[in-house]
């Protein structure tokens, strides 16, 4: 076990590097894909964030002065489960904040003392699903910024208030993208969490927009349609790239969805940057390595 922990440690820091100073292809494409029908002003901003992806990668330097908060979405097979995630990824986001890839920006949450190397109880995030049927450890790391997390939303509806052709949940949806305006970072993905309760809808919010490529289809038909038809109606408000104005205020619209109680529907909105910041890979147990995002 210890070879095999030694060979993950070093996939995982590898693919760290890579992960923080660009982002990930899919999101870089779908910036790429929007300059060709923007605005002038639209077109330069996305001109602007595309250099700096550009510049990033080049120079091998982190992507965005803010490392965010990563969270790591673990499915593990319960042999593989023995590899210890937790300490390596500690470990590995620790070392690639004192080799500059990442800025010291975690803090204790009420004295504001920084602890200088990104490390702290409950950083990273882990979220763990251990199944038997797998025959792998996947590994999902995603680094999301921590400016957007000012204009989340939660807010938990009874059936009545979600409206017919369920109106009032994207109203609340689109009033929350407006009120946020430019500050976000737009051009931005959007996760929303449907169902559980008010820390399951939070969660599932965060998975979705974290989690999957940007450029993917629900594979739920009626999830799917509701996505798109809210990635349509974000970007006819013309916040645009930067919040310069323009048609590209959203490249993405994820749902997470749960069952829930009767009586409600929570629903938790989470926003996130251009800068996404999401490598996954699949580790075996002969320490072969799949790269998955």
């Amino acid at each position: 076990m210890k070879a095999l922990e030694k060979k993950f440690a070093d996939v995982f820091y590898e693919s760290l590097v890579r992960g923080v100073t660009s982002i990930s292809p899919d999101i870089l494409q779908l910036l790429k894909d929007a300059r060709n029908d923007e605005s002038p002003q639209g077109k330069s901003m996305l001109d602007a964030l595309i250099q700096n992806v550009e510049l990033a990668q080049k120079m091998k330097r982190g992507v965005c002065q803010s490392p965010g908060i990563p969270c790591i979405y673990i499915r593990s097979n319960p042999e593989l489960a023995g590899i210890n995630v937790r300490k390596i990824a500690g470990e590995s986001i620790v070392r690639a904040t004192k080799e500059g890839y990442l800025r010291p920006s975690i803090v204790h949450p009420l004295t504001r003392k920084n602890t200088g190397d990104n490390s702290g109880p409950g950083i990273p995030n882990f979220e763990v699903e251990v199944d038997s049927a797998l025959d792998y450890l996947e590994v999902i790391v995603s680094f999301k910024g921590c400016g957007p997390e000012l204009f989340n939303a939660f807010k938990t509806f009874t059936p009545e208030s979600l409206g017919k052709n369920l109106e009032g949940l994207k109203r609340f949806l689109l009033e929350s993208v407006i009120n946020a305006g430019g500050k976000p970072c737009p051009p931005i993905g959007l996760g929303v969490g449907i169902g559980g309760q008010m820390d399951g809808a939070a969660k599932l919010s965060r998975m979705a927009i974290s989690t999957r490529k940007w450029n993917d289809r629900n594979p739920d038909p009626g999830m799917d349609r509701m996505e798109q038809e809210l990635k349509s109606r974000i970007n006819q408000l013309g916040i645009g790239p930067g919040g310069v104005g323009g048609k590209t205020t959203a490249l993405a619209v994820k749902i997470g969805l749960a069952y829930t109680h009767t009586a409600i529907c929570p629903v938790a909105v989470n926003f996130h940057c251009w800068v996404g910041r999401r490598f996954g890979f699949r580790f075996f147990a002969g320490g072969k390595m799949e790269e998955i995002l």
